[in-house]
């Protein structure tokens, strides 16, 4: 909140129906239980669109999507402050520790959409992979392994979104990792 000239506080300005439906994932984020796994499979709906696996369609749409992200998440967190769902509390408390850095409402799922495609990068388009990255960054983007924790310490939208980024990578590299030894051990599987 800001104060004015006369030092009466001025209520956070409400954001635009655009920066909330983005900042939303489509208004997934106002799932009532577990929105960052709604908004991720949102990121999995989108990954589906024929060609959306092409490495420069969805390199475009990741750095697409980041940029618009760190700008909605910024106007939507603070008008929403660190309003979390019941599944999200209890995720921030039993594997994070309860640390709160700043406003990360649970609406917010633009940053879980981005951080699924970028779990999806290079990865066959299978169900078997698709599954497996889905599975990795859900366990990456709760458990939140360093830098993860420290990136989501920035300011603004930075922070909201570059954890999720940190837990993409991570997912897509032990994506990688599972479906390599997959096919050691099963070779049909991609």
């Amino acid at each position: 909140m800001t104060e004015s000239p006369a030092g009466t506080e001025k209520a956070p300005v409400r954001p635009s129906f655009l920066t909330r439906l983005i900042a939303t994932g489509l208004f997934s984020g106002y799932s009532p239980w577990a929105s960052g796994t709604v908004g991720t499979a949102v990121g999995v709906l989108f990954y589906l669109i024929p060609g959306f696996e092409a490495s420069a369609i969805l390199s475009a749409m990741i750095v697409v999507g980041f940029l618009a992200g760190v700008i909605t998440a910024a106007k939507v967190a603070p008008a929403e402050g660190h309003r979390l769902t019941a599944s999200a509390t209890l995720a921030k408390q039993k594997f994070q520790g309860g640390d709160v850095h700043g406003p990360d409402p649970s609406i917010v799922v633009i940053d879980e959409i981005v951080g699924m495609w970028i779990s999806l990068l290079w990865m066959p388009k299978t169900v078997i992979a698709v599954a497996v990255a889905f599975i990795l960054f859900r366990v990456m983007d709760v458990l939140k392994p360093e830098p993860a924790r420290t990136v989501e310490k920035l300011p603004g939208g930075w922070g909201i979104m570059l954890d999720d980024v940190v837990a993409g990578v991570y997912a897509n590299m032990a994506g990688h990792a599972f479906l390599f030894l997959a096919r050691q051990i099963f070779p049909p599987i991609s």
